[in-house]
């Protein structure tokens, strides 16, 4: 290496060390952020009726309230997006088996049946969608999942004409029902298909092809719902 070639080297030297300490603070930040939403995601599982207020979500972290300040202003900003996290983990999993099938009658029925599936085979998710609902502020790709099956469906003349936001209601409301509803002990095994029906025949599909639709088989598999809660915190990673 000639003399010029040393000192361009050497001069790259603090460069490399200054880029790998940025690497390793990144690193550091992004565990404490998947900490501190484990911790409330952990929070909110165990205890379904209420929002985790700072303190309980630094206690269960062990971090100090100023940690939690660096990477959330308040607790309603990281239940935002953690509810926002929880929603886009079901949109991945749901839209595959959903989007296998091209009549948007049948994606607002499956959506609804795999809602209830949710409540059964993962009922920590459920009861958080089920609780803080589906704003699209919070669950923005959930409110562009439905809505773009509505606005489908009544394009190809498959749902009664009506206001998005309504039909949009319409859904939503009956999946969340359903996964109420699931989530209790004493529920019929075809709640989730009963539910599906009203929904389609509420947004105007005739009874008895809305009945014949939800009620089809559905091939989804209870593993595509396995570690849901643990795949929505490592994509914070």
């Amino acid at each position: 290496m000639t003399v010029i070639e040393k000192g361009f080297a050497a001069e790259g030297e603090p460069w490399k060390a200054i880029d790998h300490r940025q690497r390793v603070a990144a690193r550091r930040r992004q565990r404490m952020r998947s900490l501190l939403l484990s911790s409330a995601l952990q929070l909110l599982v165990e205890n379904r009726t209420a929002s985790p207020s700072i303190d309980d979500i630094i206690a269960a972290a062990q971090v100090s309230r100023g940690t939690f300040y660096k990477y959330f202003p308040s607790s309603d900003a990281i239940m935002r997006e953690l509810i926002g996290r929880v929603a886009e983990q079901w949109v991945r999993v749901a839209d595959p088996i959903v989007r296998s099938h091209d009549d948007p009658a049948e994606h607002i029925a499956i959506g609804i049946r795999l809602a209830s599936m949710l409540a059964v085979h993962q009922p920590g998710v459920a009861g958080i969608l089920g609780q803080f609902g589906w704003a699209g502020q919070q669950a923005p790709n959930m409110l562009e999942f439905v809505r773009r099956d509505i606005e489908e469906g009544m394009r190809r003349n498959r749902f009664a004409r009506m206001p998005v936001t309504l039909a949009f209601n319409i859904v939503t409301g009956a999946a969340m029902s359903a996964m109420h509803r699931m989530l209790e002990t004493e529920c019929a095994d075809d709640f989730s298909e009963l539910a599906a029906a009203v929904a389609l025949r509420a947004l105007g599909v005739e009874s008895a092809t809305a009945d014949a639709i939800s009620s089809s088989p559905l091939s989804a598999n209870i593993v595509l719902f396995e570690d849901m809660l643990g795949e929505t915190i490592s994509d914070a990673s």
